[in-house]
């Protein structure tokens, strides 16, 4: 009923501010002439940025077969997760996100923006991407390469800046419904009108799904059943214009899932309550503020098992409850001066979480786990681009972060004896200062280079301190001494525009110290032990191009990319030296073709990827992969009805060695119809 009453709210909100317009035919796109806000945090163009950037638009999220806002972003090169896997039928834990083989993890080393607030989890750092609708996304900007001093923590690797959709016109009003293979059926719905001063618009999605059998079909037995997600998300703005260059609004937001796992025993549920305000203020031409205030409240709760060898039976092992909350602020003041163009500001968030477990035995309780603590950082920083002339500009800033863990505690009560346990971690605060030196040089009109240093860092999550965790025959503990990983990087890279054609190619290098890994402690039959600790020092080092075209109605991108990650220093345990960091293929490819006809549209979309290990010790490989998608449409005024396919040759390669080995989803298809 809660999924229905959400959609339904946003059809009937709709239908009573929406004008039927005819629809235009459709027209290419430029070639990357975007303006993008993930580079500097003010807007700027594509080609004047000392970085790599991604810019993924509203036409090619619209003309993709992927359902889910990961599996779009994951047609950028380079992007990776965790898991490698979709949102549509993995653990939200396994989603964090990561860039340029620095390694992947469930927290995300990337920070992920929706309209300028942080969507990484407070708790965990995972991404939830579940909770973006596709229906309402405008833009979806990338950056690849360190980016902490402009955005502090997460951004080790990169940053992600989704762009919400507002109302082009005085009302709008999309709506998508489909259905698919799996047992698959999902709607969503955008609608928004502007009255005088005032606005409003609502977007929201529900979505369910069987999913499939995850386990390997050679070794898969009575308790391996299928991994399917169910979900709802709604999201409001509300925004008042008080003079003609101030404005301010609101954007309240709920989310809801619940998860199978792939056995009867295993699943997991978020509810997720949030609430943004915010405001856009131009005191000239020349001077803008921007800021935000949010917070919210979350609760996850998941289940582990045991599963015998035969995998005949399987019995509960935990009941874990993780609830906590958050609040946050960020203001950004971007000014001129001569040829100097200034961006500074600052921003700060608190978050309070806890992890509450039931362990069992034989069926029966036998302990009780609390833990949990408190986390907080404030950070301040500012950036300066001066033209030295015409074709030459240096860019130089500075971010100053402080980070704290407070209160931390686990206690623990054996039930058949009622003895107890408590221990007291010490706060902890670190301080981390990061640089950026750029330089970009116009060469002529079509040609620019650039070259580009600074360091990032990623504190640890109060997951990492004080959550474990259990997948199949693998457990992986807490660590309440964990310390923040920092990464040096240096790139360089040039840019070739032309009128119908682009292509970027950028070489990379980075060197992170500390970074938080699972690492192995022991191994056995039935069980591998590992828990998070700070690694030593690990190097990426590689190089990326991408290239993109129009011809007509043809629209084609295509990316490459190759790192060699490495595990270079590790005093604790030299036997990994040498070895690769896990999760991190060294070639990974993508590539997208789109044709526009006035009443068709057909795309196909690949990527592909190289082998990547699961683990610190690379005992378990998972094997190179390749998946096509295709889409098509067909517009009929107002009105689209389309089909699409994920992964239409049905390769079915693995996504994790636990160490049971867990497969991709086969192929899958969806038909639906789309009114805007």
């Amino acid at each position: 009923m809660r999924h229905a009453a959400a959609t339904i709210l946003v059809f009937l909100f709709a239908a009573t501010i929406s004008g039927q317009t005819p629809t235009p035919s459709p027209s290419p796109e430029p070639i990357r002439e975007e303006v993008v806000v993930v580079a500097d945090r003010s807007e700027s163009s594509v080609t004047d940025t000392p970085a790599s950037v991604d810019v993924i638009s509203q036409q090619t999220v619209r003309s993709t077969a992927a359902v889910m806002p990961d599996d779009v972003v994951r047609q950028s090169v380079g992007f990776s997760t965790f898991r490698r896997t979709s949102g549509r039928s993995s653990n939200p834990t396994t989603q964090g996100v990561s860039f340029r083989g620095i390694g992947s993890s469930g927290a995300s080393r990337a920070a992920v923006l929706l309209d300028g607030v942080p969507l990484n989890d407070p708790f965990g750092g995972w991404v939830q991407w579940e909770r973006v609708p596709l229906i309402g996304i405008e833009q979806v900007e990338v950056l690849r390469g360190g980016a902490s001093s402009l955005y502090g923590n997460y951004a080790l690797s990169g940053a992600i800046n989704i762009i919400p959709r507002k109302p082009a016109r005085e009302h709008a009003f999309s709506a998508d419904a489909f259905l698919g293979s799996q047992d698959t059926f999902g709607a969503s719905a955008f609608g928004g009108r502007s009255f005088r001063n005032f606005g409003a618009d609502l977007s929201a999605t529900i979505f369910q799904t069987r999913g499939y059998r995850p386990v390997d079909i050679a070794i898969r037995g009575p308790v391996d059943g299928f991994a399917g997600v169910r979900f709802s998300s709604v999201s409001g703005r509300f925004s008042q214009v008080i003079e003609k260059n101030n404005s301010l609004f609101v954007r309240p937001s709920y989310f809801g899932e619940v998860r199978t796992n792939g056995t009867g025993l295993q699943t997991n549920r978020s509810h997720i309550r949030s609430i943004v305000i915010g405001g856009d203020h131009r005191f000239s031409s020349d001077i803008r503020l921007e800021w935000r205030a949010f917070g919210g409240s979350q609760i996850y709760d998941q289940t582990f098992s045991t599963i015998n060898g035969p995998r005949t039976a399987e019995s509960l092992n935990r009941i874990q409850r993780v609830p906590s909350q958050n609040i946050g602020a960020s203001a950004i003041v971007s000014f001129s001066i001569g040829d100097h163009s200034v961006v500074s500001g600052a921003d700060a968030r608190q978050v309070r979480g806890a992890s509450d477990e039931i362990g069992f035995a034989g069926g029966l309780v036998t302990t009780k786990i609390g833990s949990g603590g408190r986390d907080s950082g404030i950070g301040v920083f500012v950036r300066d681009a001066f033209r030295l002339n015409d074709r030459v500009s240096l860019i130089g800033g500075v971010r100053f972060d402080h980070w704290r863990s407070a209160r931390g505690i686990s206690s623990s009560l054996t039930v058949s004896t009622g003895q107890t346990s408590v221990i007291e971690f010490q706060d902890r605060a670190e301080m981390s200062v990061n640089p950026q030196l750029a330089l970009i040089a116009s060469i002529n009109d079509s040609v620019s280079v650039y070259a580009s240093g600074s360091s990032s860092y990623r504190s640890p999550t109060l997951n990492e301190l004080y959550r474990s965790f259990r997948v199949g025959n693998v457990n992986t503990l807490a660590n309440a001494e964990l310390r923040a990983e920092s990464s040096r990087n240096l790139e360089s890279g040039v840019t070739l525009r032309r009128r119908v054609f682009g292509l970027r190619v950028a070489a990379f290098w980075a060197s992170v110290d500390r970074p938080i890994a699972n690492v192995t402690l022991s191994v056995t039959p039935t069980l591998i032990t590992r828990q998070r600790r700070n690694m030593g020092r690990t190097r990426s080092a590689g190089f990326e191009f991408e290239f993109d075209a129009n011809y007509k109605r043809f629209k084609l991108s295509a990316g490459y990319q190759f790192v060699d990650p490495k595990i270079v220093e590790f005093i604790a345990d030299p036997t990994l030296v040498g070895l690769r960091v896990p999760q991190v293929a060294r070639h990974q490819a993508t590539f997208q073709l789109r044709h526009e006809l006035p009443k068709w549209t057909f795309a196909v979309q690949g990527r592909a990827s190289g082998e990547q290990f699961d683990d610190d010790q690379n005992q378990f490989r998972l094997e190179p992969y390749i998946q096509i998608d295709l889409f098509a449409s067909r517009r009929f005024g107002s009105t689209s009805i389309y089909a699409a396919i994920e992964n239409v040759t049905n390769s079915k390669y693995s996504i994790g060695r636990t160490p049971i080995r867990s497969l991709s989803s086969g192929a899958t298809i969806r038909v639906g119809v789309r009114w805007n």
